[in-house]
């Protein structure tokens, strides 16, 4: 029997972490009283959990879920976060800050930028983060939520934690947890993969069987990828780094509201403060840096005492050539990875489970919907994908293989026409359905080092006493607001504070898992 051509009534999630409990909360949240939803994962088999940073797009998973915001920070250890500050990315020693949120004012045929370009080249303008309230708070370390002209932001959160937080969610809306390893994926085609999956065999020996199946099996990708042979695309000339070691370290300053991006001749190491601790991580090319030395680099270039020992994670960057295959869908680790420079993992396990909502096989799975689902999931990584290439490729840096690769290398068309459009003329356009806004670009191209060659004559329409005012202006507006704001680490701990007691026994009651 083909499941593909009934309606799926039983859901088996493959996996918990991150992936298998967003996919469940919101899956038992919307549907939850139709369908029968389990969800497989072993306390033996620990998650990778290093995704501890996030963009803005999460508020809408959170709204989806009517997530109260203080309880779930409270409940992760989360910190606000406010953008990504790149240190040495550009070239030794030199710094910029990609923000979240917008810089400046556009005008309806030019943006922001082009008036900047004219108020630099003029010698009135200040450096073009000063007009943008997310980073001025950063470097300043503050934070509040701010009506009418707030401040864009996302989280940095205990991925463990949210997990567990995820979990109790999902079970209060009829999920059910099973404990335990699998041994085999049944399928019913007389030729293996060629047929539908119709069970999961545990080790103990019982059966979980499902008319559709999700699989959060991570990097062995053990559904899609073992069972139904679904081939990967390999990314690694792009984006050469393929491992990562992380560890947790005690915290020893107060949390900073964003993300540090320390760039390194072996790759790049990330910072990411929580309330408890701060989470890092190196991020490199195992032809640069062997995996028996990684663990000492990163003992070296952590502060505060190691709260777990480092670990090494093996990966390739690339995505599946399917994502959705007969009743089978990837989600997170198992369908692709694009290493986590710019905060894209987490929100790419959101992506796929409403988009799963939205193409949901009510009547059976429909190779249309099928089509559409990976259509918008390979350009979506795609166009993540050419965003962190940017990264590497537009650098002055030349102090190892590495960077004198990703410097001259060539690059996607897609990415090397936006690189020419912004250095000849400071434009930037996007799909609109495309996740990093202009400013983004902008931010981030500037950043690395591109100063256009011009601007849009729009520009030219005002004088240089108006402009004057106009930058001015924008720049009061930015010091005002972000001189009201109170410290980032004394507003999230008022935040927080009602509902410490509440989380603290709510989580207990579920197994923390690694």
């Amino acid at each position: 029997m083909n499941t593909s051509n009934k309606p799926p009534r039983r859901v088996v999630i493959a996996g918990g972490g991150t992936a298998g409990w967003m996919m469940a909360a919101l899956m038992g949240k919307l549907l939850g009283k139709q369908l029968d939803i389990k969800l497989v994962e072993s306390e033996e088999i620990g998650t990778v959990g290093v995704g501890e940073a996030t963009i803005p797009a999460l508020h809408t998973f959170h709204n989806l879920l009517g997530i109260n915001e203080a309880e779930f920070m409270a409940a992760t250890n989360a910190t606000f976060k406010l953008g990504i500050k790149f240190e040495g990315w550009k070239d030794i020693g030199q710094d910029y800050f990609h923000s979240f949120g917008t810089t400046g004012n556009d005008h309806w045929s030019a943006g922001f930028q082009h008036f900047w370009l004219k108020g630099q080249a003029a010698g009135i303008a200040r450096e073009y983060t000063d007009y943008n309230p997310e980073t001025v708070a950063a470097y300043a370390d503050r934070f509040a939520h701010v009506p009418r002209s707030g401040l864009n932001y996302a989280y940095h959160l205990d991925a463990g934690r949210y997990a567990k937080y995820l979990r109790a969610m999902s079970e209060s809306y009829g999920v059910q947890r099973i404990e335990g390893k699998i041994a085999a994926v049944l399928m019913d085609g007389p030729q293996g993969r060629d047929g539908d999956i119709t069970a999961l065999q545990m080790q103990d020996g019982s059966r979980i069987d499902g008319d559709l199946f999700i699989d959060c099996t991570g990097f062995r990708a053990m559904l899609i990828g073992e069972a139904l042979g679904v081939g990967y695309e390999d990314w690694s000339y792009w984006l050469p780094c393929d491992r990562a070691v992380a560890v947790q370290t005690a915290s020893v300053r107060e949390a900073w509201p964003y993300t540090r991006s320390i760039c390194h001749p072996f790759g790049w190491q990330w910072r990411i403060p929580l309330q408890h601790r701060v989470g890092n991580g190196l991020v490199y090319s195992s032809k640069e840096l062997s995996d028996a030395d990684a663990p000492d680099v990163i003992r070296n270039n952590v502060e505060g005492e190691l709260l777990i020992q480092p670990r090494v994670i093996k990966f390739l960057p690339g995505q599946r050539h399917k994502v959705w295959h007969r009743n089978c869908i990837a989600v997170g680790l198992a369908s692709g990875f694009i290493e986590p420079l710019e905060s894209t993992s987490i929100h790419l396990i959101q992506r796929s489970a409403i988009r799963l909502m939205q193409l949901f096989p009510t009547q059976g799975v429909n190779p249309a919907d099928v089509d559409e689902f990976n259509l918008q999931c390979e350009r979506e990584l795609t166009h993540i994908r050419d965003f962190i290439v940017l990264h590497y490729h537009v650098t002055k840096r030349s102090d190892s293989a590495l960077w004198n690769h990703v410097r001259t290398m060539e690059v996607p068309a897609t990415l090397k026409h936006r690189i020419e459009l912004f250095r000849e003329s400071a434009r930037v356009f996007r799909p609109s359905d495309e996740l990093f806004a202009e400013n983004s670009w902008i931010q981030v191209m500037m950043g690395q080092g591109i100063t256009p060659q011009s601007y849009h004559p729009v520009a030219d329409l005002m004088g240089r006493e108006e402009l004057a005012r106009f930058l001015g202006d924008i720049h009061l507006k930015v010091s005002r607001t972000v001189a009201g704001l109170p410290q980032h680490q004394a507003y999230v701990e008022q935040l927080c504070a009602p509902y410490r007691h509440a989380t603290t026994a709510q989580l207990a009651a579920t197994p923390l898992r690694a």
